[in-house]
Order: C-alpha cells, then sequence, then structure tokens
C-alpha cells in the first residue's frame, strides 16, 4: 500500500482528510473511484516487470478500495501485454479475500467479471477456491474460512459442474454451510446463476442451518420442482414465496 501511495505522490497525487487531490488542481477534492478511474489503467504502463506491476496495482487497490483498480487489472490481463503472471495475479485475489478487512471491491469483480464469463470461470474459481478446498477443511483457519466464505457466496454464475465438487467438499464442515446455502441461493438468483436443480436440493437439505433461515422453503420448492434459474422460470419463486408465507 506504500508503495502505491509513493507512485501516486510522484504522480502528483496525495490523501487528505476528506479525499484526493492532484498538484494540478490542488483546490479539486477527488474520490478514490476518481484516482482510480484516471491513474490506476497507468501502473500497467510502467517500466517495471509484469509481476511487480501486478503488485502495484494491487497495492492501488488495497489504498483506494475501488471496484474500478480490479477492472484495470482484469483489462491488462486480457489485452495485448497478457496474461498477466498467472502465481502473482492469484495470490493477490486469494491475499485479500483472506485479510480481515473489507473485501467487497475484490468479491464484486470475481463475481460480475471472472466469475460470470464463462472464458475465465472455471480458472477463476480453482485459483481462488478450487484448488485448496480439501486443505480448508482439513485445517480451517480463520484467514481460509474467510476465503472460503467469501467465494462461495459470490459463486452463482460459476458453471454448476465446475464448483458442486468443491461445494460437496465444502458440505464437510458445518462452519461453511451459511456460505453454502448463499451460493445455491445466489446460482438461482444470479441473472447468469448455473445450478443443478436434482444435486442442489441434496446439498440443501444436509445443511445444518439455523431454524427459520429465510428462503430456505422457497429455495427448496423451487429447486424440488426442477426449476434451475429465477430468469428462466419467470414467476416460480413469486409462487413459492406465496405458497411459504
Amino acid at each position: 500500500m506504500e508503495a502505491a501511495r509513493r507512485w501516486l505522490a510522484e504522480r502528483g497525487v496525495s490523501q487528505v482528510r476528506d479525499g484526493w487531490v492532484s498538484d494540478e488542481r490542488p483546490d479539486v477534492l477527488l474520490t478514490a473511484n476518481q484516482v482510480a478511474h484516471s491513474w490506476a489503467g497507468d501502473v500497467f504502463g510502467e517500466d517495471l516487470v509484469a509481476a511487480d506491476q501486478v503488485r502495484l496495482a494491487f497495492g492501488l487497490l488495497d489504498l483506494l478500495d475501488d471496484y474500478w483498480v480490479t477492472c484495470e487489472i482484469r483489462f491488462a490481463d486480457q489485452g495485448t501485454a497478457g496474461p498477466l503472471p498467472v502465481d502473482v495475479l492469484w495470490d493477490g485475489y486469494r491475499r485479500r479475500l483472506e485479510a480481515d478487512r473489507d473485501a467487497e471491491a475484490v468479491t464484486y469483480s470475481l463475481w460480475v467479471d471472472w466469475f460470470e464469463d464463462h472464458t475465465t470461470s472455471a480458472t477463476a474459481f480453482a485459483e481462488v477456491l478450487g484448488n485448496d478446498i480439501d486443505r480448508v477443511v482439513a485445517d480451517p483457519s480463520e484467514a481460509l474460512l474467510r476465503r472460503a466464505r467469501r467465494v462461495l457466496e459470490c459463486s452463482g454464475p460459476v458453471r454448476w459442474p465446475v464448483k458442486e465438487p468443491t461445494y460437496r467438499t465444502a458440505m464437510r464442515l458445518p462452519a461453511l454451510h451459511s456460505a453454502l446455502f448463499h451460493g445455491l441461493r445466489a446460482s438461482f438468483h444470479d441473472v447468469c446463476g448455473d445450478l443443478e436443480p436434482g444435486a442442489a436440493l441434496a446439498l440443501l437439505d444436509q445443511l445444518d442451518l439455523p431454524t427459520g433461515t429465510q428462503h430456505r422453503a422457497e429455495l427448496r420448492q423451487v429447486l424440488a420442482a426442477g426449476h434451475e434459474n429465477r430468469y428462466r422460470s419467470r414467476g416460480a419463486w413469486d409462487a413459492a414465496v406465496r405458497s411459504c408465507s
């Protein structure tokens, strides 16, 4: 983060009490989002090896906590100079998913960019959780649990055959059951959500959830009826809500 702060300072951008200012217009207060849109992409034009560019970009993400920085990382990965170094790229995501701080920009990036794109979702899901789920279940540190919960909850768009083995392994750890429920629910509700109703229902029925968990009964009803996605079965969810109320 400090390297990113110095990098911005070299470009005349500094943080003040209520936001950011630039030397060019010191009387204009900038938001973190404005700073990200104006400068984050420049990281990948720096005379640095690609791995150091990625580390600097993630430092900007830590500093600004703005989703647009993740967009610039993805643009660089898919651009003419890409792909970015796989180990550094995904280590950057994993570290921030494990950190004891807000990770909304990172989880939103996974959800709407990496997971909704079926050319990248399998690799992304494997890198941020699938490859490690056995280790998470066998030795569930707080950091690993944070990462697993965050990924499961935003995994709705990942293709069912890709995520089902990870879901089944995660089922062995009760501490992940609530996150699995959110993942199953998102798999039904997301526009790009994906599930197999019978298999999803079998998982849902094994979850140890608090009595009265909101929408559990409705989700069970639509899955039992064979519905795959809310937007491909118009009215099914509303009917389930009326039936369970």
